[in-house]
């Protein structure tokens, strides 16, 4: 049976995904080893904290250009700040170059709402995804963050919600997936996602 590794590069919510991964009955690893990454079926990318830093670390272990070897062989799967490192460029206290896998940048939450962003809130979805497989409009998720990916192609934007203004809440590119909400944190719904995900492979 394969498995779904889940990257370890010192920022993430490791434990929590790997632990809904197995209620699922989905065979998982963290890892912070390429050689592990390259032989996963699927590739999960945790993250909490600032995207230079983030950036940073995956590039200094190498792992920013394993995942850009892997998309495109396997389904990758972003959450949270994982999901904003799959985009262009991050603007988080400075600029900074992502791992270029969607189209667009990671900027700052224009809203006259609090920042951070904390809490539970609905989802539309503009485009079809079989990662919403069985996952009805309007259905709750779990969102910490105060930056958001701003995709430069429409198609890309599977999921949205509202703060005040439109925030992207899930995107996708080919095989390339992300979720700035928690999933893992997210209930019913996220196990759902999560379930979605296990099957892309499959």
């Amino acid at each position: 049976m394969g498995y779904t590794a889940i990257v370890d590069y010192g920022v993430g919510n490791l434990k929590s995904v790997a632990n809904a991964m197995a209620y699922l009955g989905l065979e998982s690893r963290i890892t912070g080893d390429a050689g592990a990454l390259e032989k996963a079926d699927a590739i999960i990318l945790p993250g909490v904290g600032a995207f230079p830093d983030a950036a940073e670390r995956l590039r200094r272990w190498g792992l920013d250009k394993v995942i850009r070897a892997q998309a495109g062989k396997k389904p990758i799967l972003g959450i949270c700040l994982g999901m904003q490192l799959l985009f262009e460029r991050g603007e988080e206290g400075k600029l900074c170059e992502g791992l270029s896998l969607v189209g667009g940048s990671v900027r700052r939450i224009e809203t006259p709402y609090k920042l951070p962003h904390i809490g539970w809130n609905s989802l539309t979805f503009p485009n079809p995804s079989p990662l919403f497989a069985g996952v009805e409009a309007g259905s709750y998720v779990y969102f910490v963050h105060s930056y958001c990916g701003v995709a430069s192609d429409p198609a890309a934007v599977l999921a949205e919600t509202d703060y005040g203004v439109p925030v992207l809440a899930a995107v996708g590119s080919g095989g390339v997936y992300g979720c700035q909400f928690h999933p893992e944190k997210s209930g019913e719904v996220g196990l759902q996602i999560l379930r979605n995900f296990g099957g892309l492979n499959r």
